[in-house]
This record gives structure tokens, sequence and C-alpha cells, in this order.
């Protein structure tokens, strides 16, 4: 369903470059986009307008940003979690 969504933000030019080597993620976060907005079928997403194709790629943009911001926060915590180990672990050494 949704890689017609992908050929038609493609046909319109409107992803960027990095948007379209990770298709499969556009797609999947496409998905729940029109998922969201009861667009369930191939014959709706053909039929939308140009401006709902934007309004759906600018929310399908909001959630890839939130979830990459996730997984950087908790990269970021497990690397604090595994500095605090080292210190811990430096600290009964010298002991």
């Amino acid at each position: 369903m949704s890689d017609l969504a992908f050929f038609r933000f493609m046909s319109n030019n409107m992803l960027t470059s990095e948007e379209e080597r990770h298709k499969d993620e556009i797609i999947r976060l496409t998905e729940e986009v029109l998922h969201a907005k009861g667009l369930q079928c191939d014959a709706s997403i053909a039929k939308i307008s140009e401006d709902q194709l934007k309004d759906i790629l600018d929310k399908v943009r909001e959630l890839r940003k939130k979830q990459k911001k996730k997984a950087a926060d908790t990269a970021e915590t497990e690397q604090e979690v595994i500095v605090e180990d080292t210190e811990v672990m430096e600290v009964s050494c010298i002991q």
C-alpha cells in the first residue's frame, strides 16, 4: 500500500536523497500515518491531492525525527551507563 505513496513522493520530487536511500523506513512510517488517517487502499492514495500528500510526508518526517531523537537519547543513556560501569571497575581495581 505505501509503495504507491512512496512512488508518488518520488514522482513529485518530494523526498530528499537521504529519504530515498531509506525507502523501507519511509514506507513503514507512511503506513503508520496512512493508517491513522484511515487511508488503507491504493485507490484512496492514488486520488489524494498533492497538498494532502505533502501533509502525509510532513507527518512521516515528524515521526522519523522523533524516532531518531529517541534512539539517540537511548544510545546516549547506554553510553553513560558504560562509562559509569567502567569508572566503578577502575575504582574497585585501585582499592
